[in-house]
């Protein structure tokens, strides 16, 4: 009571001097503390409610197959190991590694979720052998699997405005280690405090003051949170006063579940250029190339102690820093009994082992991007991809890519300073599915800008040839490749009063040919009176098949009178490689949201094929333009066991090198020339061709077969009559036919016989198969009569 009634005496005589301070204290609270406490509550809820990320787009390569039979060679496959982000080591234990003993191989995948489905993560081995994947056995059960998957490869982001790179991850999937040490680490009283920690601002006052500086900081993890979604990192007494009164308002609401998740979602850890990264999860890829769930205690200790500082302590360019710092963490996680001294140790004593280069492609391969975003502009508006938090599955085959890059810097490397101005392009698709599996556009592996491949329209020369002998052979009746053509001179007048006189590339005529020679050198007389005789209208619909503009159906038109661009070159070879089926290129397989669901497929449902008889026969034609015709170092070199079918091109003054050339799994059309429409000084053999073989020879791949199709038998004829004839006869020629084409009966040689008591002698078809005449060496090309004359070989 005494107590109470001095208090009361005490109030009685100050109040008058406090009288005026309480009021203006409580008007303060009233009119000001309180709705602004409202405002910031309301922005808090509004926030947390609402809470959702910025998460890029990601575009992801094709996930590598793994099965026996496919082409597959140990440099491939080491490289398509590393540019997915695996590693050597760790024995191929931890997901994301893959050891070597001899040619097998012990590959940890990392598992993924694709349109197709996807792949649980796990241990397998792959046994190489002559070039080819000749088991896979899943290492657990030691048995053999049909196919496996890697994970793909990641080749661009596409981020918006914040330029952040993160990966959602929910509380549940953390490891439990990082959980708790990260408590331990910054916020050891995080379960009972009220987002503010006052004990920890008094311990941090005395250490700081008793040191003259900064050294002790008392933020919880909340007030970090709250600092990275709410406030600058000015630093103010406003600002330090809202970060705590946000904070506790955060707690007032959330869960510490729920403000753990967030800031393990949040926080920032690292950068790269302009991307920024937030999130454990993301880190833990950038810096060690696998997910978080697979890292371990050293690895979990590293990223805890990037919280403090992930730019001082940046483990690629301060790695003794970052080595400390872990190791720092690693004691506090001992101390709080998180790790026993043995675990503590023996992670202390473990490298940093952080991956060269993080993770995080911006736009690796732009020319093949851009074909993407073309493809799928039609599902997906700029705005969605690049905050939509997709996941872009696309055809991408890594190997097939970066070598096709290497051949065209090998290639116009050798050509010395006259490659100097020398640009390239070049597609890669699958022979049989038309899915792109590589883009180049620029001689310089992934330069920006001007992308050939795609926008370059450069007169093709005699990449056409294919398809006009393609017409004439859908009539098998009249036409076949021992049919004879006519070589000789040709004098057209022009509409504009000029007269064309275009030559062959030797400048001499041969006479009548056999169609197959006549493909095969890339004669442009035979090639020109066999497309008038089938008429240009013909040519001209058929080429417009394919969806092609602006065919002018003039005689030159024959000779590659025509711009197209590389991509528009592979779509019409595309045809040929798979086997009469109009397929359409495709880059994208398919999109998924980001909780993992298919959202969009792409995919293409081939119907029967069509004309495939003369596809056929059009390709054994081409087959033997890479055996004695104008791409014949195919067959003098290692190549010949691919039997590869191909068409060189050349145009006129030399301007343009093109190749066109298949194999039974691969489709490379490859361009070469100079941007300012100059003189390159080069043939179609001698440029894009060169090319193509430097691909080639390392690009596992499957051969063509030599044999005639189904369809086809394979026939001796007698090219003058365009008959069945005896394999000795004079001037008799065995080419695949249209089965039942031919009539049963066979011209034999008894009449022949009489013409030579005689000494009349039947033409010799010139340059046959069975003895092939050497390829006569290229000149330079005359000027034509008329400017408008094209086209070389």
């Amino acid at each position: 009571m005494a107590f109470l009634t001095r208090t009361r005496s005490l109030a009685r005589r100050t109040w008058p001097w406090l009288r005026i301070p309480f009021w203006i204290g409580m008007g303060l609270l009233v009119g000001f503390v309180l709705p602004y406490m409202l405002v910031l509550n309301k922005r808090v809820q509004e926030r947390f409610n609402d809470l959702v990320f910025a998460v890029p787009t990601r575009v992801y390569a094709r996930p590598l197959p793994l099965a026996a039979g496919v082409p597959m060679t140990p440099a491939a496959l080491e490289l398509e190991l590393t540019f997915a982000g695996y590693r050597r080591g760790d024995r191929g234990n931890l997901p994301g590694s893959w050891v070597k003993d001899g040619s097998r191989y012990t590959i940890a995948s990392r598992g993924y979720a694709g349109p197709a489905g996807g792949e649980l993560p796990k241990r397998i081995e792959v046994t190489l052998g002559k070039g080819e994947v000749r088991s896979v056995t899943d290492a657990a059960s030691d048995k053999a699997m049909a196919i496996a998957h890697l994970d793909p490869a990641r080749i661009a982001t596409l981020y918006g405005a914040s330029q952040v790179e993160r990966r959602i991850v929910h509380l549940a999937d953390v490891p439990p280690l990082l959980v708790s040490g990260l408590q331990a680490v910054e916020d050891r009283d995080f379960k009972h405090n009220i987002g503010v920690d006052f004990s920890a601002i008094a311990r941090a006052a005395f250490a700081n003051l008793r040191a003259g500086r900064t050294v002790q900081g008392a933020s919880t993890l909340t007030q970090q949170l709250v600092r990275n979604l709410f406030l600058t990192r000015e630093r103010s007494f406003t600002r330090k006063i809202n970060e705590a009164l946000m904070s506790v308002l955060i707690e007032l609401h959330y869960s510490k579940g729920r403000i753990l998740e967030a800031y393990i979602n949040e926080v920032f850890l690292g950068q790269q250029g302009d991307q920024a990264v937030h999130g454990f999860a993301a880190a833990s890829e950038f810096y060690f190339g696998r997910r978080l769930e697979a890292l371990r205690p050293q690895e979990i200790a590293m990223l805890v102690g990037l919280v403090k500082g992930p730019s001082y302590y940046d483990p690629r360019r301060y790695p003794e820093r970052a080595l400390a710092r872990r190791n720092l963490v690693l004691q506090e996680f001992e101390t709080t009994g998180l790790l026993t001294g043995a675990q503590a140790n023996a992670a202390q004593a473990a490298p940093l082992d952080v991956i060269k280069n993080g993770q995080l492609p911006h736009n690796r391969f732009p020319a093949f991007m851009q074909l993407v975003r073309e493809q799928i502009t039609s599902d997906f508006d700029d705005e969605t991809l690049r905050g939509g938090h997709l996941s872009v599955f696309t055809t991408l085959d890594p190997a097939a890519q970066i070598y096709t890059e290497q051949a065209i810097s090998s290639t116009v490397k050798a050509l010395g300073k006259r490659g100097e101005a020398v640009q390239a392009a070049a597609v890669v698709t699958s022979a049989q599915t038309g899915n792109v599996l590589a883009v180049v556009g620029d001689k310089r592996p992934g330069a920006q800008g001007f992308n050939r491949a795609l926008d370059a329209r450069r007169q093709i020369g005699s990449t056409i040839k294919p398809f006009i002998y393609l017409v004439a052979l859908t009539q098998p009746e009249r036409w076949n490749l021992a049919t004879l053509l006519d070589d000789g001179p040709i004098s057209l007048r022009q509409p504009n009063g000029t007269v064309w006189n275009p030559q062959n590339d030797d400048n001499q005529s041969h006479g009548m040919v056999p169609m197959v020679d006549a493909l095969a050198k890339s004669w442009n007389l035979a090639t020109i009176h066999l497309g008038m005789a089938l008429g240009l209208p013909r040519i001209r619909s058929f080429l417009q098949s394919f969806g092609l503009t602006g065919v002018n159906p003039s005689p030159s038109l024959l000779l590659g009178a025509l711009d197209l661009s590389p991509l528009q070159v592979t779509h019409l070879y595309q045809y040929l490689a798979a086997d009469g089926h109009a397929l359409p290129l495709v880059a994208v397989s398919g999109v998924l949201d980001g909780n993992g669901r298919t959202i969009k497929r792409y995919q293409v449902q081939p119907g029967d094929g069509e004309y495939q008889s003369a596809v056929r026969l059009t390709t054994w034609a081409l087959q033997q333009v890479a055996v004695y015709g104008t791409a014949h170092s195919i067959g003098n070199s290692g190549l010949a066991w691919l039997h590869a079918a191909g068409k060189t091109g050349t145009s006129n003054d030399l301007r343009d090198s093109w190749f066109a050339g298949y194999t039974g799994e691969h489709l490379a059309v490859f361009w070469m020339g100079r941007d300012d429409n100059k003189p390159a000084g080069l043939f179609g053999s001698t440029g894009a061709l060169r090319a193509w073989r430097e691909l080639f020879a390392k690009l596992p791949t499957r051969p063509l077969s030599s044999a005639p199709g189904s369809g086809l038998e394979m026939a001796w004829i007698n090219p003058t009559s365009g008959r069945r004839t005896d394999p000795q006869c004079a001037g008799a020629q065995q080419v695949p036919v249209v089965a039942g084409s031919l009539s049963a009966d066979v011209d034999g040689c008894a009449w022949e016989t009489v013409q030579g008591l005689f000494g009349v002698g039947q033409p010799t078809p010139n340059g046959a198969p069975g003895a092939p005449a050497a390829p006569a060496a290229p000149v330079a090309p005359t000027a034509p009569s008329n400017p408008a004359d094209p086209y070389r070989n």
